[in-house]
């Protein structure tokens, strides 16, 4: 069996983590064209494709967001892991008890035992890491995409014609200012709070941790003005966002280590958390149990006993007002 990859260590060097490429990258597309990268045969058609995901990662959960966004729940399944990644990376364990908790499913497809048996099935050879979301397709039985980036923007316009849900999150007219937003928030908060709590030396978190909080405080002071991060649409960059904020007091604040703030002192992304949070069906993408399951039961050279905290409950129903933002 080749050796998986799921350990985060793998990906520290000179005490820096660097998180490593997506390999799988071809792209679904309305017509069965090749996409942006990658190769042709991708048609969007109802029910060919599968979701594999876990609800503590901030990958994973921009991929349900966006199914949910774009009405895509008929149209694509989905499996979730068990929020456990120990040696064999993630599994697929599951029974009445992690479903009612956790929210796990198994691998509805084919009963796998662990994810990476998804990856070495078609891939015998492939040597990256075991990672989620995985974008399946089940006529072709391969892997189609497994960069979540890549992956919400095939949500958002390649099943635009199955669905008759138009709405574009990535417009023309704002492509620049999101993807500058995109930029900004990628490298120092959504992998940024992984750069500070998996750093090894004291420098490397020192230098991530002051990026993470400088960049928070620049978002707060852009919130305080406009209604959304790049003006007052919502889109893709707010959902690229919005999943860190999520975790961040319950997790990567004490996790991570990322305590100079709480979100929630940080009074215009606060707010703005809770809007995202209200809007119709995100709730239901949201698992607090899974996610705190994971990132303490998982890291155990951070965590050594596992211990879950019983800290930080969110009141998710308090009134955000973004919407005199900005008018």
């Amino acid at each position: 069996m080749n050796k998986v990859k799921s350990n985060w260590k793998s990906s520290i060097k000179d005490g820096e983590y660097r998180r490593k490429d997506s390999q799988f990258r071809n792209w679904i597309t309305a017509d069965g064209s090749a996409g942006v990268t990658g190769n042709s045969g991708f048609k969007a058609e109802a029910g060919r494709y599968h979701l594999y995901v876990s609800l503590a990662c901030p990958w994973a959960h921009r991929t349900l967001i966006f199914r949910q966004l774009k009405g895509l729940e008929d149209y694509i399944t989905v499996s979730v892991v068990h929020p456990d990644m120990l040696e064999n990376g993630w599994s697929f364990a599951h029974d009445d008890n992690s479903e009612a908790l956790y929210g796990t499913t198994g691998d509805t497809l084919y009963s796998s035992e662990y994810m990476f048996e998804r990856y070495y099935e078609k891939a015998p050879d492939y040597n990256g890491p075991i990672t989620v979301p995985v974008l399946w397709d089940k006529k072709l039985n391969v892997i189609v995409n497994n960069e979540s980036s890549e992956i919400i923007r095939m949500f958002n316009s390649a099943f635009n014609a199955l669905t008759g849900n138009g709405v574009d999150y990535y417009p023309e007219y704002l492509k620049s200012d999101i993807d500058e937003v995109n930029e900004l928030v990628y490298h120092n908060i959504n992998n940024g709070v992984y750069k500070s709590g998996f750093a090894s030396t004291q420098a490397a978190y020192d230098e991530n941790v002051k990026h993470l909080f400088d960049a928070l405080q620049q978002l707060d002071d852009k919130l305080a003005t406009q209604r959304y991060l790049t003006g007052n649409e919502l889109t893709e960059a707010d959902w690229r966002l919005w999943p860190t904020l999520v975790r961040f007091d319950s997790v990567y604040h004490t996790h991570f280590k990322c305590n100079l703030k709480l979100i929630k002192e940080y009074n215009n992304i606060y707010h703005y958390m809770l809007e995202l949070y209200q809007i119709p069906n995100i709730a239901k993408t949201v698992n607090m149990a899974h996610i705190k399951r994971h990132y303490y039961a998982s890291h155990q050279s951070i965590n050594t006993y596992g211990i879950v905290p019983t800290g930080h409950n969110q009141d998710w129903s308090v009134p955000h007002h973004r919407e005199l933002i900005g008018v």
